[in-house]
């Protein structure tokens, strides 16, 4: 998806409550799944209480780059 002001962004669901940190726990873990990453390597750095939110992924560049792109090529192709 891409946003008013040009900028991408994904839209994610979860089925945890918006309580204590648990839907940004599921998120995290939700998309470490996803985009083959350790957890620990995902964090929220803007929108911590909000539906909006900005994360952080560190790690090597490319081997993210690579990992992004072949995610991105599923979704594609499941459409």
């Amino acid at each position: 998806m891409t946003e008013a002001d040009g900028a991408a962004c994904i839209k994610v669901s979860v089925t945890a409550v918006p309580e204590n940190g648990k839907a940004n726990v599921a998120l995290i873990k939700l998309l470490a799944r996803q985009w083959k990453t350790p957890k620990s390597h995902i964090s929220i750095i803007r929108g911590l209480t909000g539906r909006r939110k900005t994360v952080l992924v560190s790690g090597d560049p490319k081997q993210l780059s690579m990992r992004l792109q072949a995610w991105l090529e599923t979704l594609a192709t499941a459409r």
